[in-house]
């Protein structure tokens, strides 16, 4: 089965629940898709992954809602996925890439890392101001925004 990343077509159904898994407050996930570019990963035609540009300053794009339906996490998709946003930001002249992600994102921290991401700062108590409810994630309360950033 061979996987392709392609971007999500003008008119075509977001795949909400798969961003939802990223991200659960929806209101906030329809904003910044609408001003963004959303990906999506396929195999088969079956939606496996996603993830989202997000310009935000002049020559800077941010990746933001990378998901992968859980029962294919930990074959690489996620990596595949970043790997793609970063080479997809490069060719449209993007100089530098940042991502966000929870201080309870272990994982996530380390994929990023492995990726050429490195950490650039901490926006505390992120997740409890735009949030209505506590977020917990491998027994951590998901408090603060850790700030990630790569030159291309």
């Amino acid at each position: 089965m061979k996987k392709k990343i392609r971007k999500l077509n003008e008119g075509e159904q977001l795949p909400m629940e798969l961003l939802l898994l990223a991200d659960p407050a929806r209101e906030i996930v329809e904003e910044y898709v609408q001003r963004g570019e959303c990906f999506i990963a396929e195999i088969e035609q079956q939606t496996i992954g996603v993830y989202v540009l997000l310009p935000t300053r002049p020559e800077t794009v941010e990746l933001v809602n990378v998901a992968v339906v859980e029962g294919l996490r930990g074959r690489g998709i996620g990596k595949s996925l970043v790997l793609n946003a970063i080479s997809v930001a490069k060719i449209k002249g993007y100089k530098t890439i940042e991502i966000g992600t929870g201080n309870s994102s272990v994982g996530q921290l380390v994929l990023y890392q492995q990726c050429g991401f490195r950490i650039i700062g901490v926006d505390p108590n992120f997740f409890v101001r735009h949030y209505s409810g506590k977020i917990f994630e491998n027994g951590i309360w998901c408090r603060d925004m850790i700030r990630l950033s790569q030159d291309l």
